[in-house]
């Protein structure tokens, strides 16, 4: 079983014919759409809806295009060059400046699993009561099981088991708006870039790194290296290309509506309950105000999203690794381990939507050192040949990064800020 799942770069790519079927091209996209969908997502969205009604949606519309344009670009890496982010990264640096890179890039991937155990955990709880730390361990156990179907199976088999994740935490999240009082103009309105005040300004960055995430930067070039295989002549390159834009569009279409279903659903229902700082506190509001089905999808939706999760993020965990220190680990070996730091959290009784929020502070300072390295690769003609990033690629990858950096900066600052004031 060892040699069977130790991680995406244990496998040689290997040039494959491109399906004439373009849907049968689709799939790793969905796979890290995931990680815009996690635990952390669901606690930034339903703050910003509770507290600011309609007045960030345009943050996550931003967001959204700014996930589109850098997953594109990791997946893009990966087809052409048949190698992953890491992989690369890892030829191109010493052997100090590997271990440096890995051990930010572990750090990234340990937070995204903490928020990840800790958002189904929370979800077990509020449907079955179980207390927190047996729900991460079952988290975790149920994670291993997914991860299994990779390892026994293939990709192919993972990327449909994660997709019925997708689909439930679609409906899960998606269902409230069926019933809740939306006001579409004031949506509309909130398509306006602006903010009131700091603390809006916080929300919004905390926002914004949530739905950008390390991990998927590192993992989707080599999801999608693994799926198709170096693409070694134009034909099969524009083919698959092509392909990997339907991909990524689609799947992160998705993955913004269900975010934006969640600030929508917080600004209708919850404006004003008390309690909304916390996920417990938005569930028993959702309940109240729109009924016990309703709070019994979105319940399913977040265990779903963190079940899903934190499986992906084990799989990028392994695939940091095997590229900066040719290091391979079994993935399930990775999943037991990276465990426990959730589960002694949940033990030590840590607010669990506290530390969800603190783990997003975490993994926004880890953000560039994906997305520059990244951006930095695609518009090298020495990496790309031919499909180098256009100057226009490049300005706009430089302004995405600037946006990015600075919002981040502001997050870590503002958030600091607060804790002393």
């Amino acid at each position: 079983m060892a040699e069977a799942v130790e991680t995406t770069e244990s496998r040689p790519a290997r040039a494959r014919r491109p399906s004439s079927r373009l849907f049968l091209l689709l799939g790793p996209a969905f796979v890290a759409a995931i990680a815009y969908v996690d635990p952390g997502n669901v606690a930034a969205n339903l703050t910003a809806g509770a507290q600011y009604g309609y007045l960030l949606v345009w943050v996550l519309v931003a967001a959204n295009v700014i996930a589109v344009f850098v997953q594109y670009q990791s997946a893009k890496l990966g087809i052409v060059t048949g190698r992953s982010l890491p992989e690369l990264l890892g030829s191109r640096l010493g052997t100090g400046g590997r271990r440096a890179f890995w051990v930010q890039a572990e750090l990234v991937a340990a937070a995204t699993d903490l928020a990840e155990v800790i958002g189904g955990a929370i979800a077990l709880n509020l449907l079955f009561g179980l207390p927190l730390p047996l729900g991460g361990l079952v988290v975790g156990v149920v994670a291993i099981g997914i991860l299994a179907v990779q390892s026994r199976r293939g990709q192919r088999p993972f990327e449909a088991v994660i997709l019925g994740l997708l689909g439930v935490i679609s409906v899960g999240f998606l269902a409230g708006l069926f019933v809740s009082p939306v006001d579409w103009g004031a949506a509309a309105g909130g398509l306006v870039p602006r903010f009131d005040g700091a603390p809006t300004v916080l929300l919004a960055a905390s926002m914004l790194g949530a739905t950008v995430m390390p991990h998927a930067i590192y993992l989707h070039s080599a999801l999608a290296r693994d799926r198709h295989g170096h693409a070694s002549t134009p034909d099969a390159r524009r083919t698959l290309l092509r392909a990997t834009r339907v991909d990524v569009v689609a799947a992160l279409v998705l993955a913004g509506a269900v975010n934006i279903a969640m600030l929508l659903l917080a600004a209708a229902s919850l404006g004003g309950a008390d309690g909304t700082d916390t996920i417990e506190g938005a569930h028993a509001a959702i309940t109240a105000a729109l009924g016990p089905v309703v709070g019994i999808a979105f319940a399913v939706g977040l265990l779903a999203s963190g079940l899903a999760s934190t499986s992906v993020g084990s799989y990028a965990g392994a695939t940091i690794m095997a590229g900066l220190l040719t290091v391979r680990i079994p993935l399930l070996t990775r999943r037991i381990v990276t465990l426990i730091p959730a589960i002694v959290i949940l033990a030590l009784g840590v607010e669990p939507t506290w530390a969800l929020v603190i783990s997003q502070v975490f993994l926004s300072l880890g953000i560039p050192f994906a997305m520059i390295p990244l951006l930095r690769l695609t518009a090298s003609k020495d990496v790309m040949g031919d499909r180098a990033d256009s100057v226009w690629m490049r300005v706009a990858g430089i302004g995405i990064a600037a946006l990015v950096v600075v919002l981040n900066v502001a997050l870590v600052v503002l958030t600091v800020a607060q804790w002393v004031g």
